[in-house]
């Protein structure tokens, strides 16, 4: 009998450790083959026939598309560089420069993937529209209080996500650290 009950105990004990897991991986996000640059994470794989299992499961479950690794590269942030999430109701500066790539798009979304409502209609920037510095660089205000310049309105939404996307990009698979890459930073401001 305790042979049993030790058993049954060890059988469920590794089930629910791995539907645990398994869970946590296709709903937060968890992938193989990250690469993170700062508060910035891509999975550069996922465009190609590479991708893994847990990565294939959550294209299935969200039902957006990756960018093709021929085509270019999605960075994804949820927390600013000190690793704080980042908060709707809260002002995070973009700033600095992106990667080289052809063109580029930077837009909010909530956690589930969807456009972060706003009453200006106002969901991101692409490296066409964005106003810039003499020296190249710029810096975008994400923030719920309208700013002049490149502003983006959060809309007041208790916690969202940027996704930088690099079109016809050399950044990559053999992309490691953040030294060889330059991405813009993440610094939280005050909060309302």
């Amino acid at each position: 009998m305790r042979l049993l009950f030790g058993m049954v105990f060890a059988l469920t004990l590794a089930a629910a450790i791995g539907l645990g897991t398994t869970w946590m991986a296709l709903t937060q996000g968890i992938a193989y083959g990250g690469v993170s640059i700062g508060a910035w994470t891509a999975w550069p794989k996922n465009g190609t026939s590479g991708i893994d299992p847990y990565a294939r499961a959550i294209v299935a479950r969200t039902g957006e598309l990756p960018v093709g690794s021929g085509d270019g590269v999605a960075f994804y942030a949820r927390a600013d560089d000190s690793g704080q999430a980042l908060d709707g109701r809260c002002d995070v500066l973009l700033s600095g420069i992106t990667p080289q790539a052809r063109f580029w798009t930077l837009t909010l979304y909530d956690f589930d993937g969807h456009l972060v409502a706003n009453s200006v209609r106002r969901h991101g920037f692409t490296s066409q529209e964005v106003i810039r510095k003499s020296d190249g660089s710029f810096d975008i205000m994400v923030g719920p209080r309208a700013r002049p310049g490149n502003w983006i309105p959060t809309g007041g939404a208790e916690r969202y996500q940027l996704v930088l996307r690099l079109y016809d990009t050399p950044i990559g698979m053999a992309t490691r650290s953040s030294s060889e890459v330059p991405m813009p930073t993440l610094r939280k401001g005050p909060c309302q």
